[in-house]
């Protein structure tokens, strides 16, 4: 038996590194967002403004279709991004593609934003509603609804579905447990215990539905992030005078062969480009489920909201954690026992003491946390699509069962399954965008050329 898990780890292993490791995967995933750029018109430029006051409030209704507020659905969208990739995710791609692999990382949110919200978009305008309000939406839609494409969406919603399992579920519950053990370090002795509480904490969460994901995610994410931002800042601002050489050399490591080397050049681009697109998730197709329930009756609206997504998560936390490595000469150490979130950990210890790791700590679990219930809705919606609304709540009892397993057995398995199947749900998904983008482009000029734009700006009192 054991001689099996070794041989399905080392396979698996070896296809999700192909998977994501191939240039020719991340080229489509970023050019698929340079060419949404192009055909949305700069629209992360130009629609940003109006993006931060739909996120306010100012053109929210009460009265629109749809279950939680444009707030509510960014939160619980940016719960499932936000996560070990931030923490984890930024200081792997730091010691495997340099200091430049942060420049890479930027561009994959850049370009990512306008991802986003094409596929958000979209998935507004295809999701459907039933008699009591309660909103099924995403790809999966896209794909029935918008191109008649039945297979394809049974496929995107089964790799979803496997997904959640995996990388929003297990995975997390085991960065919970590592999260605290930074802190306690004997907690990781008792990961069944933890794993119980755990448990018990997402049951009381998800079974309430989206409603009590969005209302949990967007207190948890909103304190967490200020937090870890606010540490960030405060270990900049004691090297602050290291700042500019930082950036000198993320430059320098990113774009100058001559420098570096183009095998450094190379380094960087790959693991800034996987990093980031595994952070922000932005083609991936995992949160247009969760935007798809915001209330509004215009799916532009909601696509904007969706696209400030890469902005917070990679241009800005992911960012943090990269200067915070950086200046501190962290990455420069080369010590084996110093990886991922230990890398990240150690750098901010080294700034402001033990108070820097335990931020890291607790940033850590509460993330893993958020993530754990986002990607619940995410799984139940596509139980939903697949088997019909009976699965919903079966699926949410085994949900719930595997952060118990999650938090107390090694995962390396899991984690090459959840890598295989996230980019397995991307090809439909890109697929979807590729099709249908000049519906979008159409939404979205009808859209800011209309009077909803020009002069409906008042929020309901």
């Amino acid at each position: 038996m054991n001689d099996l898990v070794t041989s399905l780890t080392n396979w698996t292993g070896e296809l999700a590194g192909l998977l994501w490791g191939n240039a020719l995967t991340l080229a489509v995933l970023l050019g698929m967002g340079l060419y949404l750029t192009l055909r949305m018109g700069f629209v992360q430029i130009r629609g940003f403004r109006h993006a931060l006051d739909l996120v306010s409030g100012r053109y929210s209704k009460a009265s629109d279709a749809g279950q939680i507020s444009h707030f509510q659905a960014l939160s619980t969208a940016l719960s499932a991004t936000v996560g070990t990739g931030n923490i984890a995710g930024v200081a792997t791609a730091i010691t495997l593609g340099g200091p430049g692999a942060l420049f890479w990382m930027w561009m994959t949110a850049f370009f990512g934003m306008a991802t986003k919200f094409t596929e958000c978009t979209l998935a507004l305008k295809f999701r459907q509603l039933d008699e009591n309000g309660v909103v099924a939406g995403g790809p999966m839609y896209t794909l029935l609804h918008g191109l008649n494409m039945k297979r394809t969406a049974i496929l995107f919603a089964s790799f979803a579905l496997i997904a959640s399992f995996g990388i929003g579920n297990m995975v997390q519950a085991n960065s919970v447990v590592d999260g605290l053990g930074y802190l306690y370090p004997g907690l990781k002795e008792h990961g069944w215990l933890i794993g119980l509480v755990m448990a018990f904490l997402v049951a009381l969460v998800i079974l309430g539905g989206v409603t009590r994901i969005a209302r949990v995610a967007s207190t948890i994410v909103p304190v967490m992030a200020s937090i870890y931002i606010c540490a960030a800042l405060f270990v900049l601002f004691n090297h602050a005078a290291d700042i500019p050489n930082a950036f000198s050399i993320i430059f320098n490591h990113a774009l100058n062969p001559w420098a570096v080397g183009g095998g450094a050049v190379g380094e960087a681009i790959r693991w800034g480009v996987a990093r980031g697109l595994f952070s922000n998730e932005a083609g991936l197709g995992s949160s247009p489920m969760a935007h798809a329930a915001a209330r509004t009756n215009e799916p532009v609206r909601e696509g904007l909201v969706a696209m400030l997504e890469p902005f917070i998560d990679t241009l800005v936390i992911c960012t943090m954690t990269g200067l915070v490595i950086i200046v501190t000469g962290a990455y420069t150490l080369g010590r084996e026992d110093l990886v991922g979130a230990a890398l990240t950990a150690h750098a901010f210890n080294s700034s402001i003491g033990a108070s820097g790791a335990a931020v890291v700590g607790i940033g850590l679990s509460l993330f893993a946390f958020s993530t754990i219930i986002a990607w619940s809705y995410y799984g139940d919606r596509s139980a939903r699509f697949l088997f019909g609304e009976g699965a919903v709540m079966p699926y949410r009892v085994v949900y719930c069962f595997l952060v118990l397993i999650g938090a107390a057995v090694p995962l390396k398995l899991v984690w090459n399954i959840a890598d295989i199947t996230n980019i397995l749900m991307a090809l439909p998904n890109l697929l979807s965008l590729l099709l249908l983008a000049g519906l979008a482009q159409s939404l979205k000029n009808t859209y800011f050329s209309g009077s909803n734009f020009k002069a409906d700006n008042k929020a309901d009192p």
